[in-house]
């Protein structure tokens, strides 16, 4: 094994090919292979999925309870066919077929009409390295890898999959803050995902070394990769997200515009700042509390001066309508004088990581020498979890989880130093499956996640709570949202943040956001309203700035980017309502909020590259600005009709159009039968008291999902949906109705834009609406 992660030899050993299948046991769920030096498992976990494991070794190993992906077990038996010849085995289910070359275990993957996928050219081990070669089909495209910077399509790239503190990241970085060993391929008429279930340092070579070729590699002795096919992203994400789990559906409140910096460093400061929102009529909900709001920045601390009554701050805040969410960092500061209760506690039950040798190990962070929570044993979350009660009990509504990679240094910040990881032989988990930071560095951001949901749900029970986190690896969207880290105040990092989202997205993250401003640096007036108008596209909508840069909040820049400003968030309110239902859809289906062209239309050639347009659910595309001085630009109209937002024009698709953008205005289209749903401005995310459903000439359907936004009562039934559905004739609109729930919906009218107004009857589920065309003049 490498000294370093990810260090190859000087000179490579020579790699270890497979050798000839000698028997086979098939059973229900699972096909066992045995070669002469290698043992294969093929699992049929569904009609559209297969999980592939070869270890040289005598037997796979354990699973895991940290382990992302259930037991094979846990899924349903699936009918499937074996054809078993001299020379393949093959495996038929309902929608696709596995053909396993008896000779050399290749394995191809072929679609109903035998289209083939995801098809081998070998696999190989040496040296604790394991892998896999596959062929690239010359009109492929490779999308999601997690966090990734750079084009929308990942193909002739290479990208290694290791947590890491990305700081001044750039379109040529590689390893950053999130690792998803996740991708999808997609080609007309074909696609499919491949999870490498694998937490240990590993590598995708999309063609980068061999242009027709892409491989996967890890520094393990087994291989273990899942398959997924599907003929669209739709169906990739919705089964990659039923094996690494789904977002829950968060507070209605994490949806609205959210406020931050490096620091607000006192009471006062964060009481003029919520004032000023206020006066100015700038929607807001939350406010976020960076490392100074700590009494020396050890964690679990309120400063006793400069935020003397948490308790009082933050329900005063409340009544202003706004939520509070604290930065956590994983490092516990050493000092060891009895004085300090989270670290006197975690050195008496044994919390910290520890050396091979058994001292434990320090590192330098914000508190100066630091000691660092072992999350993978579950008495470990289960104490971080009880420390989070000194903010919960102050009122806290949110974790805001940084520095996970973990990121730190071998000396003090300030000084020059090296940054570094937890010790690579580090013992880690119990000593039932214990195992070495080798193997879970990629999991200490999501067990740190998880143990912070597990603290607020304990702790909040009857609430709904909002985690984030800068680190995670596949899984994550089970505990937290997750934003894109450091960025900078330049306009290369804006353009950089819609293809980073949207990788994220197609990687099953769907509650994500990039810091609007960007985070280091100065934002120009200029640019920062244009960050704010791509903002509020964000699934997650925040502002954020360094100690050292200008503030970032909306009335800095003056009054006419203040103008700029209150419009968009504004209008991210009005549309919260369709928001809301989108984060339903994601929770249910794993379906991205922000997507890329292609996920919309995966079979039209035009968007495989696109990456400067997006979409906000199914209906709404925008295309904006993204470089300095731009008034006007070329955006592509997908086939099909399509409304301006802003000036109703009815455009056909299936071109480019040249499209007006002054400084006040985002080009955002409409697709002709979209239904959006949309409630009146307010200063807080909110129940509306009415909303106005709008619905665009055409045919399409929509379903509007409501509940308290608030609580968990929607898991025992307390929600409504109200479908939509329109349909256009050549004599009228007919709009047909139909809505089911316990929850009461809110009053609401039915536009059909440029076509009239209907009010619903409260009393009735189901409803048909007719809209005659408008007179022409």
């Amino acid at each position: 094994m490498p000294e370093f992660v990810g260090q190859m030899p000087k000179t490579p050993l020579p790699w270890t090919t497979v050798q000839p299948v000698q028997r086979l046991e098939i059973n229900p769920q699972q096909i066992q292979i045995w070669s002469e030096n290698c043992q294969m498992r093929l699992s049929i976990l569904a009609d559209n999925l297969i999980r592939v494991r070869l270890t040289p070794n005598h037997q796979f190993r354990p699973r895991r309870s940290w382990a992302i992906t259930p037991e094979d077990t846990d899924f349903e038996l699936v009918k499937y066919t074996v054809n078993d010849t001299p020379e393949f085995l093959e495996v038929t289910t309902a929608q696709m077929q596995i053909k396993l070359e008896k000779s050399s275990l290749k394995l191809s993957c072929f679609d109903s009409v035998n289209r083939p996928f995801a098809e081998d050219l070998g696999c190989c081990w040496r040296a604790s390295e394991i892998a896999a070669w596959k062929k690239i089909e010359p009109d492929e495209e490779f999308y999601g890898f997690g966090e990734r910077t750079g084009l929308l399509s990942k193909r002739g790239q290479r990208l290694t999959n290791w947590t890491t503190d990305s700081l001044d990241y750039d379109t040529l970085t590689d390893a950053m803050y999130q690792s998803i060993p996740f991708f999808m391929a997609l080609r007309p008429q074909v696609g499919y995902g491949i999870l490498l279930n694998d937490s240990h340092w590993s590598q995708f070579d999309m063609g980068a070394a061999q242009p027709e070729t892409w491989q996967m590699l890890a520094q393990n002795d087994e291989l273990d990769y899942y398959v997924i096919y599907g003929p669209a992203p739709a169906q990739i994400l919705a089964t990659y997200s039923q094996i690494t789990g789904r977002m829950p559906l968060p507070p209605r409140w994490a949806l609205g515009y959210q406020q931050c910096r490096w620091s607000y460093r006192s009471e006062s400061e964060v009481r003029e700042l919520a004032a000023q929102f206020r006066q100015r009529q700038i929607p807001c909900d939350v406010i976020h509390l960076d490392i100074d709001y700590m009494d020396g920045f050890r964690v679990f601390t309120w400063h006793p001066e400069r935020f003397a009554n948490p308790t009082q701050l933050i329900a005063d805040l409340a009544q202003q309508g706004f939520k509070v969410v604290t930065i956590v960092d994983p490092g516990v500061k050493y000092q060891p004088d009895g004085h300090y209760s989270v670290l006197e506690s975690g050195l008496e039950q044994d919390c910290f990581v520890r050396h091979a040798d058994g001292s434990i190990f320090h590192g330098y962070v914000w508190p100066d020498r630091a000691v660092f929570p072992d999350f993978m044993r579950p008495q470990v979350r289960h104490w971080w979890a009880e420390q989070h009660r000194a903010l919960t009990d102050a009122g806290v509504a949110g974790i805001w989880n940084d520095m996970n990679e973990p990121a730190l240094n071998d000396r003090p910040f300030g000084d020059p130093g090296v940054k570094i990881p937890l010790p690579l032989d580090a013992p880690q988990g119990d000593a039932a499956e214990q195992t070495t930071h080798r193997e879970t560095h990629n999991l200490y951001g999501l067990m740190m996640a998880s143990a912070a949901a597990e603290a607020l749900a304990q702790q909040r029970p009857s609430q709904r709570s909002f985690v984030l986190t800068r680190s995670g690896t596949a899984g994550i969207q089970r505990w937290s949202a997750v934003w894109t880290g450091d960025n900078q105040s330049r306009w290369e990092h804006l353009e950089l943040s819609l293809p980073m989202l949207c990788n994220l997205g197609l990687s099953g993250i769907a509650f994500v956001g990039a810091d609007i401003g960007g985070f280091a640096g100065e934002a120009s007036p200029e640019l920062f309203a244009r960050w704010m108008q791509v903002g509020i596209l964000y699934p997650m909508m925040r502002a954020h700035s360094t100690i050292t840069s200008r503030p970032h909040e909306p009335w800095v820049y003056g009054e006419r980017v203040e103008q700029i400003c209150r419009k968009y968030i504004e209008l991210r309110y009005r549309l919260l309502p369709y928001l809301y239902s989108l984060f339903w859809q994601a929770s249910v289906t794993g379906a991205p909020i922000l997507r890329p062209l292609l996920y919309e239309f995966p079979q039209d050639p035009q968007v495989k590259h696109l990456a400067d347009q997006v979409m906000l659910g199914s209906a709404l595309m925008a295309a904006p600005v993204l470089r300095p001085g731009v008034t006007c630009r070329s955006v592509y109209l997908p086939a099909g009709d399509w409304f301006d937002w802003w000036t109703g024009e009815q455009i056909t698709g299936g071109r480019h159009i040249l499209a007006e953008a002054p400084l006040e205005q985002m080009p955002l289209y409409v697709k002709a039968g979209a239904v959006i749903p949309m409630a009146p401005v307010t200063q807080q995310s909110q129940i509306p008291a009415q909303l106005q459903i709008k619905i665009w000439p055409g045919t399409g359907e929509w379903t509007l999902y409501e509940d308290d936004g608030d609580s968990f009562d929607y898991q025992t039934g307390s929600f409504a949906t109200t479908t939509f559905q329109v349909e256009l004739t050549a004599e009228q609109a007919i709009v047909q109705i139909s809505r089911s729930g316990s929850w009461q919906p809110c009053p609401t009218r039915v536009e059909l834009v440029g076509w009239g107004e209907q009010a619903l009857e409260p009393d009735r589920d189901n409803h048909e609406l007719r809209f005659s065309p408008p007179v022409q003049n």
